[in-house]
């Protein structure tokens, strides 16, 4: 898991740093054909989800080394501040470019819900820590890189989409960019929900704290009640 997420973050950045979007978009490169045409803030603001983004995706798998944790406690704070501030940035600037998605509504959505519910996360593992919630902190964390990985499994997806049409036969019946519109419709939602079924059952399996709906018995709201 380390070593894809440090291949798709060198990629996911170095790929956007050879050019300009507009240069790049001439190329068909990435995204660029999708946020060329924007306003110039919103170019600004996929260059800030770009760095922030691939930071995140770097250092968040070293953060789970439970080694790191207990020789170098001081780095793996660090890391892990370096990783909340990358998404303090990466999360918002996704949700903006949610409304600017290919996908349409499907990216709105998908890509919009995954953005808001990475900062989510993250906000409540910083929130667990603070208050010495060893345990809470660390399931929390967990669905917060199981969101961050969603740029590998969304290559992994978009990958086997377009091979399971290939393999049907459908390269003689529709055009090659149709058949990656099609894949490229479907990750938006994909890219993501596994990985969150993924993290709850390793939270579950780990004894951590699950996701509550309804406070806990010894909240001080709960006493108060």
């Amino acid at each position: 898991m380390a070593l894809l997420s440090l291949a798709v973050a060198g990629y996911f950045v170095g790929q956007y740093m050879t050019g300009t979007l507009d240069e790049l978009a001439a190329k068909e490169v990435g995204l660029a054909t999708t946020y060329a045409p924007q306003p110039f803030w919103v170019e600004i603001v996929f260059y800030v989800h770009i760095v922030s983004a691939g930071l995140a995706l770097a250092v968040g798998p070293f953060q789970f080394v439970r080694a790191m944790r207990r020789r170098f406690p001081v780095a793996h704070r660090w890391a892990g501040r370096v990783y909340l501030v990358s998404i303090a940035f990466a999360a918002p600037s996704g949700l903006v470019m949610a409304f600017y998605s290919s996908a349409a509504f499907v990216g709105l959505f998908g890509f919009g819900t995954l953005a808001v519910l990475w900062g989510w996360t993250t906000w409540h593992g910083y929130r667990a820590i603070r208050a010495r919630d060893i345990a809470g902190h660390q399931a929390w964390m967990i669905r917060s890189f199981a969101l961050t990985f969603a740029a590998p499994t969304l290559r992994l997806w978009f990958g086997l989409l377009i091979g399971v049409q290939l393999l049907m036969g459908r390269a003689s019946e529709i055009s090659v960019d149709e058949i990656t519109g099609i894949a490229y419709a479907a990750v938006p939602f994909l890219c993501w929900m596994p990985n969150i079924v993924v993290a709850e059952l390793m939270i579950r399996r780990r004894n951590l704290p699950g996701l509550r709906f309804s406070p806990s018995p010894t909240s001080p709201r709960a006493v108060a009640a």
